[in-house]
């Protein structure tokens, strides 16, 4: 059976960005193979000029495989070569998880629909609105860096999730808050403000000395340091300091 995309023996759709990221966010990759993988992704689908990360390239166009419905938008249209931005979540997140912050930082900034907006010029090539997720954004010929379709795509979530859990590093799960950020090695810190039930929970991460993630970080709750680097959420009515040292 031939292989429909991501292979080196097609002479379109040689890689995607789907089998990439999520052999790295699935762990089902070696770990060799992950850092190979999301460098292959960023030499082949990372287009800066334009500030999308394409799906698959090169588009399906005369190939004789039937790879289904995409074949028939345009090439570098919506999944046929064009950013999918689902996916553009997915690879942010890849690169969050191998603890390249400044990489993953860098991609959501480019990714993010305000900075489609910065230029009149710019403004006039993209095309719709700059301050809601387009769900694709077109990535070939002269329509390379057109939005898409706006306002109903799943993907703003997405861009929230990657954005909070896998940049800044907000991770709560059954009741328990842990810090586990992968950042830019150039922000001097961030604070949040996370409000659970009735209680409010300060949040300080100083980065001191520039580094993207926080493997022996200090982690300090109300003053006192906790060597497990988690805490347990209270609804009890009060606020509480927490201050992590990267």
């Amino acid at each position: 059976m031939e292989s429909l995309s991501g292979s080196i023996e097609n002479e379109e759709c040689r890689i995607d960005s789907i089998s990439q990221s999520w052999g790295v966010i699935s762990n089902a990759a070696d770990n060799d193979k992950k850092y190979i993988s999301m460098e292959s992704l960023e030499n082949h689908l990372i287009d800066t000029e334009n500030g999308i990360i394409k799906l698959l390239d090169p588009p399906f166009n005369k190939t004789k495989l039937e790879p289904g419905y995409i074949k028939a938008y345009l090439p570098g249209v919506r999944e046929n070569g064009g950013q999918y931005t689902h996916a553009a979540m997915w690879a942010i997140i890849a690169y969050s998880k191998l603890g390249f912050g400044d990489k993953a930082v860098e991609y959501y900034r480019m990714v993010n629909p305000i900075e489609h907006s910065r230029t009149k010029e710019a403004a006039r090539k993209y095309k719709v609105e700059p301050y809601v997720i387009a769900a694709d954004v077109y990535g070939a010929n002269n329509l390379q860096g057109r939005g898409g379709w706006t306002w109903y795509t799943g993907s703003s979530s997405w861009f929230c999730k990657a954005g909070l859990e896998d940049i800044l590093g907000l991770k709560i799960e059954k009741g328990i808050l842990r810090i586990e950020p992968c950042i830019s090695s150039k922000w001097e810190g961030y604070s949040i403000r996370y409000r659970y039930k009735t209680s409010v929970y300060n949040i300080q991460v100083k980065n001191p000395n520039s580094k993207c993630t926080g493997e022996n970080q200090k982690f300090y709750f109300n003053g006192k340091e906790i060597e497990e680097k988690q805490i347990k959420l209270e609804d009890n009515g009060s606020i509480n300091e927490i201050e992590v040292l990267l």
